[in-house]
């Protein structure tokens, strides 16, 4: 595969059909959902100083995530965000963390200032 089959691959990749999904219905409500897509692609070739000797390579890399939802009923249009269970998790832990590391902080203060009797 050559370096303009490759790109033009990528792009197909990322296009909005991977961000939007197919809407479906249910109970007389519409719901499209979106996703966030993020992706990067790189490719080189090249030859020896001779002419001898061809070399190419490339690569691609596509993350996707769910965001939220579009729901529409009758008139309406609302969007509902998708709640990320592991990043909420880790905002929590690294909350706690800080917590720990500033009471911490705190007990070794007031123990320095503690002067003998």
């Amino acid at each position: 595969m050559d370096f303009e089959e490759f790109v033009t691959e990528a792009r197909e990749v990322l296009t909005v059909r991977r961000v939007f999904g197919e809407p479906f219905e249910k109970n007389g409500m519409t719901v499209i959902p979106v996703a966030r897509v993020r992706g990067g692609a790189g490719g080189g070739g090249g030859e020896g100083p001779d002419g001898t000797g061809k070399g190419s390579g490339s690569g691609m890399a596509l993350s996707a995530g769910p965001v939220g939802v579009y729901v529409i009923h009758g008139d309406e249009l609302r969007w509902q965000p998708a709640l990320d269970l592991n990043r909420a998790i880790a905002g929590g832990q690294l909350v706690v963390i800080v917590a720990l590391l500033t009471i911490r902080a705190v007990v070794r203060a007031r123990s320095k200032r503690k002067v003998p009797s």
